[in-house]
């Protein structure tokens, strides 16, 4: 009873929508997240004084081996569209192409493009009260624009599912059509090596390096994988092509994204290989197809990754050393395999 009542207390504390504008899901667990958010918050209190040193009279932000540390120790909210800008080059790219944006919004027409973006916006964070067309204002119209700039920007890409939600996280930190549109060129032009073309060969790729990487260093979870026949691709497809979005809590997500915009995309493998590694005897219980599929699915639940602090720690901790002369070196080679199998 004492627990029940302990629950009811923290969810009369805690707002049932949460400072972006998700939801909170039926199932949430108020009190757990109120005893983790209680010691969060003194962190977020300590990190933003040194933040705000750090950035005191300073206009732009260069990457360095301080910044680096202390964008592993997280960003506060209110510094985190600056940093993101300065570390990733989109602000430098940005300030020197005044006015490109909003070309690309003025530029022809192309009815299929604007169809395809057109088609999931409804499906963009339905659990999201900005997204909905009863706000005001709504951040359908902001999505709907950078979608449409960028794929007149890169046509090689167009349009692909999954751009969607990233544009949205970018939209819901920034609060700026423009930046958000050259973070999202940050990320799918440079960071994210070739996952949204339309044979998405990056995306397959690094799904396959992963499953290299965790031959090496989980090699029971990769025999598991093997005797059952299960494709890398079936349980983590939507790990990388959303970036985790929808998949992990919204604070774990922006935190992953403070590092990924800084050191670039071996994060995501770090934090595949974290989960992975966390949940391996959960994972070897498996018996079946069916039951791997949906242990890859729990994985992405509970305290251990609502707590965004540890989490972040045992990223780079966990996986052990993990270069991107190796990640690259795998790219290679797994990438040949796919072109020889066509």
């Amino acid at each position: 009873m004492e627990s029940a009542e302990r629950g009811q207390a923290a969810r009369d504390r805690v707002p049932r929508i949460d400072p972006y504008g998700f939801e909170r899901p039926e199932d949430f667990d108020y009190a757990a997240y109120e005893e983790f958010f209680s010691t969060y918050l003194v962190i977020l209190t300590r990190r933003a004084i040194k933040w705000s040193k750090l950035l005191k009279g300073s206009n732009s932000i260069q990457k360095s081996m301080t910044v680096k540390r202390y964008i592993r120790k997280g960003i506060p909210l209110e510094h985190r569209a600056r940093v993101w800008m300065g570390v990733s080059g989109a602000q430098a790219r940005m300030e020197r192409n005044p006015g490109y944006y909003h070309r690309l919004l003025q530029g022809e027409r192309n009815d299929s493009l604007e169809e395809a973006i057109r088609t999931d916006m409804n499906r963009t964070f339905p659990d999201n009260v900005k997204f909905r067309k009863s706000a005001d204002p709504c951040l359908q119209k902001t999505l709907y624009n950078v979608l449409l700039a960028y794929g007149h920007h890169n046509r090689g890409v167009g349009y692909c599912q999954g751009m969607n939600f990233i544009a949205g996280y970018l939209i819901l930190i920034t609060k700026n059509e423009e930046e958000s549109f050259w973070l999202l060129d940050a990320l799918v032009g440079r960071i994210l090596p070739d996952y949204y073309s339309p044979e998405m060969l990056g995306l397959k790729t690094d799904q396959e390096v992963l499953g290299e990487l965790v031959r090496t260093k989980l090699p029971a979870v990769a025999a598991l994988m093997d005797g059952h026949g299960v494709l890398w691709t079936l349980v983590v497809s939507r790990w990388f092509i959303c970036l985790f979005v929808d998949i992990l809590p919204v604070e774990t997500v922006l935190r992953i994204w403070d590092c990924l915009f800084n050191e670039g995309s071996k994060i995501i493998f770090r934090v595949a290989l974290t989960l992975i590694k966390q949940h391996q005897a959960f994972i070897l219980e498996a018996t079946s197809f069916a039951d791997i599929c949906e242990k890859f699915k729990e994985i992405t639940k509970g305290s251990f990754v609502t707590e965004c602090h540890t989490f972040m720690q045992k990223i780079f901790s966990e996986p052990g050393s993990l270069s991107m002369t190796t990640i690259a070196r795998l790219r290679e080679s797994c990438r040949a395999k796919l072109l020889a199998q066509g």
